[in-house]
C-alpha cells in the first residue's frame, strides 16, 4: 500500500466526518497507530474543521449603545401622551436585545464547540500517544522474547535462497522442534501483487512432498516481516511459493520465490 495515495484518495476526510462504515473505519485507525503521517494527517483535518467552524462565528460582539443609537436618533425631549398608545420604542428594544441575545448565543455555542474540538484534539492525540507507547512497549518486550528464541542453541537456522521466480529474494527460517514452530523472517520478500499471497511449504525430498504450513495473508500490514506458524511435520526443507489468496493445495513451482534446506540433508 502506498501511503500518499490513500491519505490523497479521501478516505481520511471521511473518517474525520464519521462517514465510514466500522470496517473502514477500524482500518483508518489501524493504519493511524502504524504511520506516524496517517495520524498527523487526521489531526490536520481535524484542525482544519475547527478553524472553518470559528470562521463562521461572529468576529465581534453586537454593540447594544450602537444599536440603542441608532434606533433613538432624535436626541430632542418629546412629551409622551399618557393616553397615547405604547410606542414602537419598547419593541424595537425587545428586537434588539433578541438579536443581541442571538449574537450572543451563537458566539458562545461555537466557542464552547471550538473549546470542546480542541479538547477533543489534545484528547486524541493523548490517546494516541498512549497507545503507541503501550504498543512500543508490547512490541520491545516481543522482540525481545523474539531474539532469545531464534539464538536459542536448540533452534535450527534454515536460509532460504532465492529461485527462478524472484532471484533477489531470500529468507530466514527459525525451527523450534521442541514446540512444533516455525518463526519465519520474510524481510528479503518483495511485497506481493494484489490479490496473491505467499504460501510457506514443508518439504521431504525423498519422494519429494511438500506440506502447507499456511499462508502469510497480513505481510503487507506487518512492518516488521517476522511470522509465526506451527510445523509438527519432519521437514527436510521449507520453499515459499506465491500463490492465489486463499492458498493452495500445491506449491505452484513456476512461482517458488525462495527455497532452502536443512544443513544435515
Amino acid at each position: 500500500m502506498n501511503i500518499n495515495d490513500y491519505i490523497n484518495s479521501g478516505v481520511l476526510e471521511l473518517y474525520v466526518a464519521g462517514q465510514l462504515s466500522e470496517k473502514e473505519s477500524k482500518e483508518v485507525y489501524d493504519l493511524m497507530l502504524k504511520h506516524p503521517e496517517v495520524l498527523k494527517e487526521v489531526l490536520e483535518i481535524e484542525a482544519a474543521l475547527v478553524k472553518l467552524t470559528a470562521s463562521v462565528a461572529p468576529k465581534k460582539d453586537i454593540d447594544f449603545n450602537t444599536i440603542k443609537g441608532r434606533l433613538n436618533t432624535n436626541s430632542e425631549t418629546k412629551v409622551i401622551s399618557l393616553n397615547r398608545p405604547k410606542t414602537k420604542w419598547f419593541n424595537y428594544t425587545g428586537w434588539a436585545a433578541a438579536v443581541i441575545l442571538a449574537g450572543g448565543l451563537i458566539w458562545t455555542i461555537n466557542q464552547k464547540s471550538n473549546l470542546e474540538d480542541q479538547i477533543q484534539i489534545v484528547n486524541t492525540e493523548k490517546d494516541f500517544l498512549e497507545i503507541q507507547m503501550e504498543t512500543s512497549k508490547t512490541d520491545l518486550a516481543e522482540t525481545k522474547n523474539l531474539l532469545n528464541i531464534i539464538r536459542d542453541k536448540s533452534i535450527i537456522n534454515i536460509p532460504l535462497e532465492g529461485q527462478a521466480a524472484a532471484p533477489g529474494a531470500y529468507a530466514n527460517v527459525y525451527w523450534d522442534k521442541n514446540d512444533d514452530t516455525v518463526y519465519l523472517d520474510l524481510q528479503g520478500l518483495p511485497e506481493p501483487p494484489e490479490g496473491k499471497v505467499y504460501q510457506v511449504w514443508s518439504l521431504t525430498l525423498n519422494p519429494l512432498t511438500p506440506t502447507s504450513l499456511g499462508t502469510i495473508d497480513d505481510f503487507i500490514q506487518d512492518d516488521n516481516k517476522i511470522f509465526k506458524l506451527k510445523n509438527a511435520n519432519q521437514s527436510q526443507a521449507f520453499g515459499i511459493t506465491l500463490e492465489p489468496a486463499g492458498g493452495s493445495k500445491s506449491p505452484t513451482l513456476e512461482q517458488l520465490y525462495t527455497l532452502g534446506a536443512l544443513a544435515s540433508i
